[in-house]
């Protein structure tokens, strides 16, 4: 009469576990990538939404703003205050170049 049999065997164990493994080290580096690409993407959106606003601030007043914190600064153009680069942490650079916040200059 065979016995019962109950749980896993050691190799069974250990074939579950190096499988594991695998999926986790092809997982993991694609969730870590895709991360920084979308914190690069939300800063080039930054950009974009600044250049909109300094081109609303040009239809305003009638002239261009001629440091962007005249634009960042002001709470008509940004409610909830000046816009942070999700990758660095910092602000943008208060330069304009042709009346835009350059996104090449920017580097990422």
């Amino acid at each position: 009469m065979k016995r019962g049999r109950k749980g896993f065997t050691l190799v069974e164990l250990l074939i579950v576990v190096l499988i594991l493994g695998a999926l986790a080290a092809i997982a993991v580096p694609r969730i870590l990538g895709g991360a920084t690409t979308a914190k690069a993407n939300a800063c080039h959106t930054n950009i974009d939404m600044i250049n909109s606003q300094i081109e609303l601030y040009y239809a305003n007043e009638g002239s261009w703003p001629a440091t962007l914190d005249v634009v960042t600064g002001d709470t008509d153009y940004f409610p909830d205050g000046e816009p942070v680069c999700p990758v660095t942490g910092s602000t943008y650079l208060n330069v304009l170049v042709n009346n835009r916040v350059n996104d090449a200059a920017h580097g990422h």
